[in-house]
Formats: C-alpha cells, structure tokens, sequence
C-alpha cells in the first residue's frame, strides 16, 4: 500500500534498524582497534581498550569478533586483500607499464595519507599475518605486484628480488614519513618513487 502524499513513510522493521546500528557499530569497532593496533600494537591493546575507545561494553564487541585476535587476522586479511584487489585493477589497464606503476605507487601514497593508521598497520604488522594470505594475487600485494612486475617482461627468476625491493621502495619511504623523516604528505613523492620502482624493473630486464 502506497504512503498517502504528507504522511511519514512507515518506520523500518526493527530488525534492519538492528542491522544498521549493529554494522555501524563493527565498523566503529574496526576503525578503532586500526588506530590502536597501529599505535600500541596488538599485544599492547586490551579489549578494554578498544570497547573504551568505541564507547561499547566488552560484552558488546565480543559480540561482533569472538576475540582479539580473530578481529586482528580479520582487520589484516579484508584491508590487505581490498589493496591487493586495486593493485590488479591498475594491472589489467590497457595501459603502458610506466603508467601502471605510477597509478600504483600513487594509490599506496594516498592510501598512507588518508589513513596512515591502516597503512601503519598492514606495514607494521604484516609478517603476523601472511601465513594465512591466499596465494591469488587479488588477495595477496606481494603477489598483486610480483603479476604487474611480471607484465613488464622481467625473468622468472628476477620476478620475486624485483617485487621486494619494488615494496620497499614504498614502504621504506613510508616508514620514514610515519617517524618524520619525510615531510608529509607521501604523494608529494610519488614521482620519485615510480622513477625509482621503474629503475628497478629495467635492471631486472623488464622494458
């Protein structure tokens, strides 16, 4: 039945209400256990911590993750792979290589510059986690990249030294910028870290 013209449109169901707040609050609860992982590290942040911090009980976040360590793997696991996803997006472009490594390293700059938390994070606390990474490259950024680095033409056997010190030619000026060594922010150096990744491929025999 239609809502005669002037009246209020019926309330939702309280179930999709319930819905709605309780998603909101995972969400809360996620971003701010991101800032506290990145800051304290997991071991150094209690549940206490993060329920204080979202303003909830603890029974209410136990609610949402079972334990602190399913909601570390979880928070890892679903940012690493949607940075994976995007890293493949940029690959599968009819694009020439250089383009593709600049669209790249200036979605990891302002990923950093936008939410130096999670960055922090994923860079901080990778080797926790990577034992549990899916191989696919849509779910993997070492792999994600080691594909785009494969694209360019570079060896087998040089694709894997050429992805690692690709990666630290980002995450090492962003560990630098998160300690105040780099002025902020990170996509001011965005051109130079691609000159520097693209150096990197044509020594490993890539175009």
């Amino acid at each position: 039945m239609s809502t005669p013209p002037g009246a209020l449109a019926p309330a939702p169901a309280g179930g999709a209400r319930r819905g709605r707040v309780g998603a909101d609050t995972r969400a809360r609860i996620e971003a701010a256990a991101l800032e506290l992982f990145a800051r304290k590290g997991v071991d150094g942040t209690s549940v206490r911590d993060i329920a204080e911090k979202v303003g909830v009980s603890e029974g209410a976040l136990y609610r949402h993750f079972s334990s602190k360590d399913e909601l570390a793997r979880e928070l890892f696991l679903t940012r690493y792979a949607a940075l994976a996803r995007e890293i493949c997006a940029i690959e599968a472009r009819g694009e020439a290589f250089g383009a593709k490594v600049a669209a790249v390293v200036e979605l990891a700059c302002r990923m950093f510059d936008a939410e130096p938390a999670l960055f922090a994070y994923l860079l901080i606390h990778q080797h926790a986690h990577l034992a549990h990474v899916p191989q696919q490259a849509e779910a993997n950024v070492v792999e994600a990249v080691a594909r785009l680095i494969r694209g360019a033409g570079v060896p087998s056997g040089r694709v894997g030294l050429a992805s690692a010190l690709a990666l630290g030619c980002v995450v090492q000026p962003a560990v630098f910028t998160l300690y105040g060594r780099i002025e902020r922010p990170l996509i001011a150096q965005a051109g130079a870290i691609a000159a520097a990744v693209m150096a990197i491929v044509e020594q490993a025999g890539g175009r």
